[in-house]
C-alpha cells in the first residue's frame, strides 16, 4: 500500500513539473502565432480590404488552437452584429485566454489593441498593429528567456519534490 501511494505521489509531482515546463514551452510558440495572426490581420485590412469579421475568420483557419478559437469567436460575435468591435474582442479574449499559456502582460497588450480595433482608418490601424507587434516581440523575448532558464528546472523540480515527499512519508 505504501508503495502504491509513493508511486502515486511521485507520478503526480512529476506530472505537475512537466506541465509547468510545457507551459513555459508553449508561451513563446503562442506568442509567435499571435504575432503572425496580427500580421495576417494587417495584410487583410491593408491590402485585401477585407471586412474585419471575414479577416478574423480567415486568420482563425490559419493558426492552431487555442488562438484560432479567439479569432473564430471574435468573427462570430462581429457577424451577429449585436456588440461593438471592442466589446466583441474583449469578450473573445475573456472566453479564450484561460486556455492559453499566455500571461497577464500579453492580455493587457491585446486589450489595448482591441480598444483601437476598427476605430481608425487603415493607416492608423496599421500603426496600432505595429505597436502591438513591438510589445509582443518584447514579451516573446522574455518568454524565451524564461523558457531557457526554467523549463529544465521545472521538470527536475517535479521529480525531486516527489522523491522528497516519498522519503519524508516513508
Amino acid at each position: 500500500m505504501k508503495l502504491a501511494g509513493a508511486i502515486l505521489i511521485l507520478l503526480t509531482t512529476t506530472w505537475t513539473g512537466f506541465e509547468a515546463a510545457r507551459m513555459l514551452h508553449e508561451r513563446p510558440r503562442q506568442l509567435r502565432q499571435l504575432k503572425a495572426a496580427l500580421q495576417a490581420l494587417e495584410a487583410e485590412i491593408m491590402y485585401a480590404h477585407t471586412p474585419l469579421s471575414e479577416a478574423a475568420l480567415h486568420i482563425s483557419k490559419q493558426i492552431s488552437l487555442p488562438l484560432s478559437k479567439l479569432f473564430e469567436q471574435f468573427a462570430a460575435k462581429l457577424q451577429v452584429g449585436e456588440t461593438s468591435v471592442q466589446q466583441a474582442w474583449e469578450e473573445s479574449l475573456q472566453e479564450v485566454w484561460g486556455t492559453t499559456a499566455l500571461k497577464q502582460g500579453e492580455l493587457e497588450i491585446m486589450r489595448q489593441f482591441g480598444e483601437t480595433l476598427g476605430q481608425y482608418d487603415r493607416h492608423t490601424q496599421q500603426k496600432q498593429i505595429a505597436l502591438a507587434l513591438v510589445h509582443l516581440e518584447r514579451e516573446e523575448a522574455d518568454a524565451l528567456e524564461r523558457q531557457a532558464r526554467y523549463e529544465k528546472m521545472a521538470k527536475s523540480l517535479g521529480v525531486l519534490a516527489g522523491l522528497l515527499l516519498v522519503i519524508l512519508l516513508i
